[in-house]
Formats: structure tokens, C-alpha cells, sequence
């Protein structure tokens, strides 16, 4: 089984498909490299794609201490899947978890970056709320402790962001939670504890974030109302982002409009390749 090794030797476990520029594919929490499927199936037509599971997410390693699980920790074993296959740049793809260590390697590492597409991005994010939302991460990590994958996967089918799915593709609902009570539970414990409710919210970075030139996607549901005021503030200040929504769409985007996704992702990727994705014209803008 192919694996990259990290800086802190945890192997992580990926799949690839297809030749030409590279696209890496960084999955959200409750998914793992499989659900990049769609996608890996329609990209590897015309580039090199690679997904992988994250750590803690088998086939990859599931260290026993949750200190590993930072996500320092999982935006750096991304540029190591990178460095293990000898690719420089890429465009990175990612949803949710992924789309949030996209993010910071284009705040701490953009030079490994052709574009990066942050999709369902900045969950958990509302200052206000934020004591609320890591108390709420770190009972959720207690569940799956406690219960285990296969109930915590009961429990979590019905929230608010996943219903969309549900009401739209019922087998492709069951098929993705049937996957979920599958995970192993130590490790979605610790990623639940360590990086769902210990990241920094994305409104903290906001002057670090005005310095990222990464030709940016943002990606969003129109019903997944944890994430459109985070999309709206990235599109502010991203130098050259494109925002769009999916009407009538929750959190699990990739799966939910596997086929718009595909083709709005394409149509970004050729226009950032043919350098046509550059920072807003200043023109455009209505000064207050």
C-alpha cells in the first residue's frame, strides 16, 4: 500500500490517478480519501490527482495522543504527501478540514500552491460562539470515545449542513455514513479534540490573510449556514478569490453536485493555469 511518511513518522496513505498538473485532494472530517471518488474519476482525464486519507483516518497511522493532531500538524502532512511524491506545486482541492489546511498553506507555505479550492470552508469560526463551538467539539470527541464510530454516525446523519444530502440523494447519504461508522473512533476522537476544537478561527488571521495571492475558489451551499458568512469573509479579503454557491446545497458539496462541482472546479483550474485568475481590478469596486 503506497504511503507517505510525515515529519513526526506517521504514515498517511494515499491513492493516485492520472497524469499531467498535479490536483491533492484534502478530505473533510467525517469523510477519508475514498469520498474524493467523483472526483479523482473525472480530473485524472487530464491531470495527476492524489487524495489521501489524513492521519488518523486508517489505512493511514492513528497516533494514540491527541497533541498530533494539531492542525499545524495536518496542513504540514499535506506539503509531505507532496514532498513523498516529489511534486512541487499543486492545486489543492479540500472540503471543510481540507479546505481549512489549504488555507494555511497558502498562509505559511503559498509557494507549494498552483491554486487552492476551499470548499464548505471556516465552520466553527463565529467568535462569539467559538467557546461554545470547542466545547461542543470536545463532547462530540467524548462520543466517539464512549460510543464509538458506528453510534456517533447515527446521531451526527441528521445535522443541520448534512440534510441537504439526505433529502437529494438518500443512497448516497446512507453510503457516506455508512463509511463514518467505519472510522476509527480514537482517531476521529483526537482530530475532533485537537484540531476541529482547538484551530484558530479564521477571523483571527485576517492581516495574514490579506497577503495570500493563491488564485482561490471558495465554494459554498447556500443551506450550509455555518460556512457562508466565513465564505463571504474570505472572498473580502483574498486578493484573488471567486466565490460561489450551490443553490438548494448543504455541506457535502463534492458529493451532493458531483457533477457542478466538477465542472466549476475544472473552469477555475484552466483559467488559473492560463493565468487568468489574478486579484480583483480595483475598477470593480464601490468605495464606501
Amino acid at each position: 500500500m503506497p504511503h507517505a511518511v510525515t515529519r513526526d513518522h506517521v504514515h498517511l496513505y494515499f491513492e493516485e490517478a492520472g497524469s499531467g498538473t498535479p490536483i491533492l485532494f484534502l478530505h473533510e472530517f467525517a469523510a477519508d480519501h475514498t469520498n474524493w471518488e467523483p472526483q479523482l474519476r473525472y480530473f485524472s482525464r487530464g491531470h495527476r490527482c492524489i487524495a489521501y486519507s489524513a492521519r488518523g483516518y486508517a489505512p493511514s497511522d492513528v497516533p494514540p495522543s491527541a497533541d498530533v493532531y494539531t492542525y499545524v500538524h495536518f496542513y504540514t502532512d499535506a506539503l509531505a504527501v507532496l514532498d513523498h511524491l516529489r511534486i512541487a506545486k499543486a492545486h489543492f482541492v479540500g472540503l471543510s478540514m481540507g479546505a481549512y489546511s489549504s488555507l494555511q498553506v497558502a498562509l505559511h507555505a503559498p509557494e507549494r500552491m498552483l491554486s487552492m479550492t476551499l470548499a464548505g470552508v471556516g465552520s466553527g469560526s463565529n467568535l462569539e460562539h467559538l467557546e461554545a463551538w470547542r466545547a461542543q467539539c470536545r463532547a462530540n470527541a467524548e462520543q466517539f470515545e464512549t460510543k464509538g464510530s458506528a453510534e456517533v454516525a447515527k446521531l451526527t446523519a441528521e445535522a443541520p449542513g448534512r440534510i441537504p444530502f439526505l433529502v437529494k440523494d438518500p443512497r448516497g447519504h446512507a453510503e457516506f455514513y455508512a463509511a463514518l461508522a467505519r472510522h476509527d473512533a480514537k482517531g476521529s476522537a483526537n482530530t475532533m479534540r485537537s484540531f476541529q476544537g482547538a484551530r484558530p478561527s479564521i477571523y483571527t488571521m485576517t492581516e495574514a490573510i490579506r497577503k495570500v495571492a493563491t488564485p482561490a475558489l471558495i465554494v459554498c451551499g447556500d443551506e450550509d449556514d455555518n460556512c457562508i458568512e466565513p465564505s463571504l469573509f474570505l472572498k473580502k479579503h483574498l486578493l484573488a478569490a471567486g466565490l460561489t454557491f450551490f443553490p438548494k446545497s448543504g455541506h457535502v458539496l463534492n458529493l451532493e453536485e458531483p457533477a457542478l462541482f466538477n465542472d466549476t472546479v475544472a473552469r477555475f483550474i484552466a483559467l488559473a493555469e492560463a493565468g487568468r485568475w489574478g486579484p480583483r481590478d480595483p475598477r470593480s469596486m464601490v468605495l464606501a
